[in-house]
């Protein structure tokens, strides 16, 4: 788990989103009513939620440069269908991509990919690399070439094996 800030803007949902699940300790914030109601998921949406999450943390490890945790369904198919709407600001002309539903979360969370690529800010939401952890987390390094959520832990320990395997 991160004791970094949440990322920025909306991406903090698809953080959220994410990290709804710790593989080391296997609990799901899904699983419980605040967990899904922080999301504004329904219960039946549940499973749903799950295969998006899973499709994104295959996504940021691949924003990092690792391979998949596992074989899931590809981002691009959960969202090809999500409805999106362009929103014009009366008072200053800006606009901006918005979930032409406010409901669904693959909407919500295609409009803050889309927001995202338009800032640049969307391949700096990445999952650590730890086997154990994938948490979701913003890179802030000024190369962009974090690799753990936390270099406290996850590094760390990843440093640890690598000394102890280099004394083997």
């Amino acid at each position: 788990m991160s004791e970094r800030s949440p990322a920025p803007g909306g991406l903090a949902l698809v953080e959220a989103l994410v990290n709804t699940l710790d593989l080391e300790s296997g609990a799901d914030a899904l699983d419980t009513p605040d967990g899904r109601a922080r999301l504004g998921v329904t219960e039946d949406a549940v499973p749903a939620a799950r295969v998006l999450r899973e499709s994104l943390r295959a996504t940021l490890l691949a924003h990092a440069g690792h391979p998949p945790h596992r074989a899931v369904t590809p981002l691009g198919d959960l969202l090809a269908d999500a409805p999106l709407r362009v929103a014009v600001d009366p008072a200053d002309g800006s606009a901006a991509l918005t979930a032409a539903e406010e409901g669904p979360l693959v909407s919500r969370v295609a409009a803050v990919i889309a927001a995202a690529l338009v800032e640049g800010t969307w391949t700096r939401l990445k999952a650590c690399e730890a086997a154990t952890c994938h948490w979701a987390y913003y890179d802030r390094s000024p190369a962009g070439r974090g690799r753990w959520c936390s270099m406290e832990v996850c590094g760390a320990r990843a440093k640890m094996r690598r000394y102890r395997a280099k004394d083997r």
